[in-house]
């Protein structure tokens, strides 16, 4: 029988999740989790790469842990922890620093354009050196697959360069993961098709929003401007609403499609059916999200049993990198 693969997955910890993380890692790391050992890692470390301040760290991460519950991750199946309490995510990303060149680091177009979107003025030694704390992140674990967006590809060729530096130089100890790419890889946001949903853009749905909430952001939505009143033609192609049709109402799309390109379905009402199905999609997430918010003491222990399963794994792998390497 074949041994199952491993997956390593996670994200920093911003607080409660929207829809973009829903579509493009959620709901695939749920179907995911039927086939593979998954691990779901809380990037604590990684979050002050962008954001110093760790004052909001742990109630950012017992929110998003919440929200990870509420979509269907299984915490008997997939181990979910803070990269903090797993001590040799820095002892194993202190070694592959060592494997790496910072012209190597420099050359990488992910950080590149993180910078870029977060005005970030001075980069500092721990954010372009992120991807080497991400391979020790996913190796740690022995991913075999790393389920990722577009952007962050770069990041897992990094990974798979440092696996086999360290293979080579001391023994073979590490797979060489693969990403595991989504349709819906990166949903935009209600300001524009063209840009990503994010917090700081302030263009998110919520997984935790009201109904009345999605209503009114849907209203606020941008739509093609060339559709001004009812009757005019409209170009679904290039309109963020039917864009969402696509993912959240599937069997009416269409229908959408076909009435907006007549003018027969204006934007009002096209709209309000695509905030309705964003409602019941998000509906029984609401419900058991409510369910872990009155259970904090299970939330922390759901956190402190995954935590002990990662650090059973680490502290497993990190004896053999010390062995072939002959350390201590």
């Amino acid at each position: 029988m074949a041994t199952q693969k491993t997956i390593l997955s996670g994200m920093r910890p911003t607080g409660k999740l929207h829809l973009g993380h829903l579509v493009g890692a959620l709901e695939n790391w749920v179907a995911l989790q039927e086939q593979y050992q998954n691990f779901h890692l809380i990037a604590d470390y990684h979050a002050l790469t962008t954001n110093i301040d760790s004052s909001d760290i742990y109630q950012n991460s017992i929110d998003m842990l919440i929200d990870w519950l509420a979509v269907g991750i299984d915490p008997v199946k997939s181990p979910m922890f803070r990269q903090s309490q797993i001590k040799e995510h820095t002892e194993l990303h202190l070694i592959f620093s060592m494997l790496i060149t910072q012209a190597r680091l420099e050359r990488n177009p992910a950080v590149k354009d993180q910078v870029r979107d977060l005005n970030i003025e001075s980069v500092t030694y721990g954010h372009i050196g992120y991807p080497v704390l991400q391979a020790a992140d996913i190796l740690l674990y022995k991913g075999d697959f790393v389920p990722v967006g577009e952007d962050q590809v770069p990041h897992v060729e990094i990974t798979r360069e440092i696996a086999r530096k360290f293979n080579a130089q001391y023994g073979a100890v590490f797979p060489e993961p693969e990403p595991k790419l989504t349709k819906f890889a990166r949903l935009p946001g209600l300001d524009g098709a063209d840009k990503k949903m994010s917090k700081s853009a302030g263009n998110t749905i919520l997984l935790s929003d009201s109904p009345e909430d999605i209503q009114k952001k849907m209203k606020g939505a941008v739509t093609d401007p060339q559709k001004i009143r009812r009757n005019d033609p409209g170009r679904p192609e290039i309109c963020l609403v039917y864009t969402y049709h696509l993912k959240f109402n599937t069997t009416e799309a269409p229908e959408i499609e076909s009435g907006c390109r007549s003018g027969a379905l204006g934007c009002v009402d096209c709209k309000r059916r695509c905030a309705t199905r964003i409602i019941e999609t998000l509906a029984p997430i609401g419900e058991k999200r409510a369910f872990y918010e009155t259970r904090p003491n299970e939330v922390t222990a759901i956190l402190a049993d995954g935590e002990t399963k990662a650090r059973a794994r680490a502290e497993e792998t990190m004896k053999e990198v010390r062995n072939v390497m002959k350390l201590g």
